[in-house]
């Protein structure tokens, strides 16, 4: 591979795809309007956590195959990776993808590839892309060739899902497709699909629909199993036994940039159409409300009315310092909605980003009235409760991720409770 890569992008995904395509020996030139962030990976710092990512981009920079600015340069290869949000009315919002695109557009030669990562609603490229890559005056699909090749990889594995995962590729053009196959085959051993732009990314956001309407699933049957008597997760597991069923679970809520994001492009693209969609997405995102009142619930059984609660977890998933739609801090605003007080820890967000961050797990649940897990990072797995001081009283706990050993922790006489649990809801009801 000879060919010079620009990404722009250099988040999540843009950052550890650019030291992907470095360290398999092709130049790449990092782009992102942060300075912060640009000035941090000169430097080999990381503004993100992701295993193996500190000593791949350290190999990248010292072997001369990855720079960093806030411009792009002329390249064979655009790879554009930047947000894709929704709006506060849950709409799309594809600004980025096109300052990103038009970003580009001044340094574009004939027989360039540009290539987008992001997760898109289905139409962003022809929609969005292609009028600002017109403005190059390259004729498209001949001089200039576009494609999508969504991002399938999960945070904390995300190198041994770069290379080993299957991957979509949808062009413009047949040859489009082809050259972008050509390129990933750098270092993907997984099977690359060939499709065009716009089956492509709708594959991208099918799949975490998909997802998203599962845990949904989950988190009804979780609802019904505290009014039956039933442990949600043992039932769940059971049922997973069968060969041709695969229930996803229950849990506070969804999180991260994908499944929480992209069911609403599906919900936008066809508002009359899209009802199961939607439900889900409701369902999931009334999550969080439903954990606030169950440990409302839970407190008053104690008498307790205005009481303190500890949340264990601000990332929106287990292993990562990634915070973006986390359902952690839309339970702490639930609780405090009720009038309770809030402290919260995560030993991977740092510099404080959230008000009620405390700096140690020590300071977040001294003299609380209950624990909340929220998150199931390897830290609270870890916990030893009977090392945990907590104050005059141990507080109740609520693991709503099924993550934390319960005869351990009432070994050490604290009462322990889980969401979907109805083996062990106490008399609270809600």
């Amino acid at each position: 591979m000879t060919k010079n890569i620009c990404v722009v992008g250099l988040g999540y995904i843009g950052l550890p795809t650019a030291v992907m395509f470095a360290n398999s020996g092709v130049r790449v030139h990092g782009v992102d309007i942060n300075e912060k962030a640009v000035n941090m990976i000169a430097n080999k710092q990381l503004h993100i956590e992701e295993n193996g990512l500190q000593e791949r981009l350290e190999q990248a920079i010292d072997e001369g195959m990855f720079t960093v600015s806030t411009a792009p340069t002329e390249a064979d290869v655009y790879i554009v990776a930047v947000p894709s949000p929704i709006n506060p009315d849950n709409t799309a919002n594809l600004e980025y993808i096109r300052q990103a695109t038009a970003s580009i557009v001044p340094y574009l030669q004939k027989g360039a590839l540009v290539i987008l990562e992001s997760t898109v609603p289905p139409k962003t490229v022809e929609n969005v892309m292609l009028p600002e890559l017109r403005k190059s005056n390259l004729v498209l699909g001949e001089e200039l060739f576009v494609s999508h090749s969504p991002e399938r990889v999960i945070p904390g594995k995300i190198f041994e899902e770069l290379i080993n995962n299957d991957r979509i590729v949808g062009g413009i053009t047949p040859k489009s497709a082809e050259m972008t196959k050509e390129l990933y085959k750098t270092f993907v051993q997984g099977e690359i699909h060939l499709t065009d732009a716009t089956t492509a990314e709708l594959v991208k956001v099918m799949e975490n629909t998909y997802r998203d309407v599962n845990i949904a699933f989950a988190n009804e049957l979780a609802k019904i199993a505290e009014t039956i008597d039933v442990d949600i997760w043992e039932a769940i597991r059971f049922a997973n036994f069968h060969p041709r069923v695969n229930i996803h679970t229950p849990g506070p809520g969804v999180g991260g940039h994908c499944i929480a994001v992209d069911p609403w492009f599906l919900v936008e693209l066809s508002p009359d159409k899209a009802d199961i969609i939607k439900k889900s997405r409701l369902t999931n995102d009334g999550m969080p409300k439903f954990t606030a009142q169950k440990a409302k619930a839970l407190l008053e059984e104690q008498g307790i009315e205005n009481g303190k609660v500890a949340i264990l977890g601000l990332a929106f998933k287990g292993n990562v310092d990634d915070m973006r739609e986390s359902p952690s801090t839309e339970v702490i605003k639930e609780l405090e909605n009720i009038g309770l007080t809030v402290t919260s820890f995560d030993p991977h967000i740092k510099d404080m980003q959230h008000p009620t961050q405390k700096e140690s797990l020590g300071q977040a649940v001294q003299d609380v009235d209950l624990i909340i897990l929220t998150t199931d990072h390897n830290e609270f797995k870890n916990i030893n409760p009977e090392m945990l001081n907590t104050g005059d009283t141990k507080p109740l706990v609520l693991d709503t991720k099924n993550a934390l050993n319960r005869d351990k922790w009432e070994r050490a006489g604290f009462r322990f409770f889980k969401l979907g649990d109805g083996k062990h809801k106490g008399n609270a009801s809600i």
